[in-house]
């Protein structure tokens, strides 16, 4: 599966969310965008759960690497 990156850490919070829809959009089908995250991206996963229709809830995957380091896979069906 094909991932397109996106390291957020460095960008302020309002600015997130926005930028992964975008991102999340421009990917085909059984691609998947890679997150990096300074804490667990739980709301987002219900956000596009309950919002983005070619969201693969079932296939996303979050890890810890270390503190202030969560990896977050969203997948595209």
């Amino acid at each position: 599966m094909a991932a397109t990156r996106l390291d957020l850490r460095d960008v302020p919070p309002s600015e997130r969310h926005p930028m992964i829809h975008t991102a999340f959009e421009t990917l085909d089908s059984g691609e998947a965008l890679e997150i990096v995250n300074d804490h667990e991206p739980r709301p987002l996963f219900y956000e596009f759960q309950a919002e983005v229709d070619a969201f693969d809830a079932e296939s996303y995957v979050c890890e810890r690497r270390e503190e202030g380091k969560y990896v977050a896979t969203l997948p595209k069906q």
